[in-house]
């Protein structure tokens, strides 16, 4: 792929879930690559990009200003990935989530000279709880109902200052990685279908939005490629066909496992209270569309796990 102009593009946490699917995007259409990773889960999801000349990385934490001012100035663009990522990790790290997934944000942001740009991903669980029937638009009000919505949501608002700065609200992101993630809902429960055939449902009907992980890496790309349109401006990211609930998701699986069985439990409820469902056309307006559906994310993780038949691939 040809392209434009060639930036050199700094992804803080970049061997994690997204950073590595995001790296071949950017190496793949010629930019240059700086990965700074404290690589915590000691993942070797970086490997196969060690023989490209553009790719460069950095074992270390975002949080050290020490080792971060120097990356920096090398970088035009800027991509902070580097995160406690979910409720139920964040809920047992509390001092290290406000740390990496807020106050890091804040220390890059005053590092930064103000032509360089920011693309962030900001989860869309900020919504929280939406209104019955009600779409969540960039304009609807902000409630998240864990720590590591509010600290993302927190994120949001020091990057947005910086006024060089995209901000992506992603939906539940789903998809094989080279660092995978089993711990996120689509692929939790394909897991489940796939090794148990079953899994007991707690409040099935609270809905969210889903997006694959290779059109996370796209949405990024697009909002490079058009930058001058898109700045400082907010957009969701997530399917516009796949508003579900966790029901309607288990319905789908099941379409691809026949033998999959899922039971509502009466009793119990979900962590993570998240219901909402997600407009994604702010973002299609600027010219960009999923190309993975969850039903092809589905048949890609039934694929993967007959590789995978262990729980290191988690966050928790």
């Amino acid at each position: 792929m040809s392209i434009n102009h060639q930036y050199t593009i700094l992804i803080t946490g970049g061997a994690g879930y997204l950073g590595s699917v995001m790296t071949e995007y950017f190496l793949n259409a010629g930019h240059k690559v700086i990965i700074l990773d404290n690589f915590m889960f000691g993942q070797a999801s970086l490997n196969m990009y060690c023989t490209n000349p553009n790719f460069n990385v950095v074992h270390g934490d975002s949080r050290n200003q020490e080792t971060l001012k120097p990356i920096l100035k090398k970088a035009d663009i800027i991509i902070p990935l580097a995160g406690l990522v979910g409720a139920p990790l964040c809920s047992r790290d509390k001092i290290g989530t406000v740390s990496v997934n807020q106050d890091a944000i804040d220390l890059l942001v005053k590092n930064l000279a103000p032509s360089q740009k920011i693309l962030i991903p900001i989860s869309n669980s900020g919504y929280g709880i939406g209104e019955k029937g009600k779409f969540c638009t960039e304009e609807s009000p902000l409630n998240p109902v864990s720590l590591y919505g509010v600290t993302k949501v927190e994120a949001e608002k020091i990057a947005m200052t910086h006024g060089n700065t995209i901000s992506f609200r992603l939906a539940t992101v789903f998809g094989m990685s080279p660092r995978m993630r089993l711990d996120l809902l689509v692929n939790d429960f394909v897991y489940r279908a796939v090794k148990d055939r079953a899994i007991v449902l707690f409040e099935a009907h609270f809905k969210r939005n889903y997006i694959h992980v290779r059109d996370v890496a796209r949405a990024f790309m697009h909002g490079l490629d058009n930058f001058d349109n898109m700045r400082n401006e907010i957009y969701n990211v997530g399917l516009s066909t796949a508003n579900l609930s966790k029901k309607e998701l288990c319905e789908e699986i099941e379409k691809q496992i026949p033998s999959f069985t899922f039971i509502e439990a009466e009793i119990g409820e979900d962590p993570d209270k998240r219901d909402y469902i997600v407009s994604n056309d702010k973002i299609e307006a600027t010219g960009f569309m999923p190309n993975y559906s969850l039903q092809d994310g589905i048949a890609e993780l039934i694929k993967g796990y007959t590789m995978i038949n262990n729980s290191r691939y988690s966050n928790v």
